[in-house]
């Protein structure tokens, strides 16, 4: 679970610096003055696989490149490169296949459109294998303001117990699935935020909290349901979906 780090993959792509981008302004429309590498759709790629979104789909980088006038320039002659072990990137497409071991370090895939360059960073992680609950029944007591609860959470592992190992990195999906209003719950980050995905820590542990309006509750005594996924390959991992229930009740 993402407590500090941040929820999901980086948001700012990274540019070279201005030094660089500003090398060549010929006015020339094909020109590039500045290139932009989308962050990836996944935070890790799994060893012995292709970078993959939640569906199975294989991920391709994408990679804009602008001209002097602020117009992006397609297709971009992008040339795809990493400098570290651990992957192989097709230098054309971008496909990234994640080699037959971890790293204690992401690695890096460069993007280079002529003399510019853009960094984005992965994880290699383990294969899922089995979802299993951590915190999955608690309880929370309210007034009449808003409150949020504590963290529901899941753990995600490799292979089988006792020689199973933690699957970091790797994108776990919630959802509400029953609650007696519409409006009672919603799933929350560590800011409090609204958010209903979570990438799993280094012990491989995800979860979100419940943002409750306590004006909306209709019982004394309620409770909300949450689902908890992952998916390989675009098919559940075992264990999937994982109960979590929050009871809610009056503070005395």
């Amino acid at each position: 679970m993402i407590r500090p780090r941040s929820a999901v993959v980086a948001s700012v792509a990274l540019f070279s610096v201005a030094a660089f981008a500003c090398t060549d302004v010929s006015g020339n429309a094909t020109s590039v003055l500045s290139i932009q590498f989308d962050s990836l759709a996944a935070p890790s790629v799994v060893v012995g696989d292709t970078l993959r979104d939640t569906t199975g789909a294989v991920i391709l980088p994408v990679v804009h490149a602008f001209n002097f006038q602020g117009e992006e320039i397609t297709p971009a002659p992008v040339w795809f490169q990493s400098p570290d072990s651990g992957v192989v990137v097709d230098s054309i497409t971008g496909i990234i296949v994640g080699g037959d071991s971890l790293r204690s370090t992401p690695v890096r895939i460069v993007a280079t459109v002529g003399a510019l360059q853009a960094i984005q960073r992965l994880d290699l992680t383990l294969r899922p294998d089995l979802l299993t609950p951590v915190n999955d029944r608690d309880s929370l007591s309210y007034l009449a303001e808003d409150v949020t609860s504590n963290f529901m959470t899941v753990k995600l592992t490799h292979g089988v117990a006792p020689n199973d190992s933690v699957v970091k990195s790797y994108v776990v999906s919630f959802a509400i699935v029953s609650q007696s209003a519409p409006d009672l719950g919603a799933l929350v980050n560590e800011r409090g935020q609204p958010s209903i995905v979570d990438t799993t820590d280094a012990n491989g542990v995800a979860g979100r909290a419940i943002r409750l309006h306590p004006l909306s509750v209709t019982s004394a005594v309620d409770s909300i349901i949450v689902n908890a996924t992952a998916r390989y390959r675009g098919v559940e991992v075992s264990g999937s979906p994982v109960r979590l229930v929050m009871k809610i009740q009056p503070r005395s």
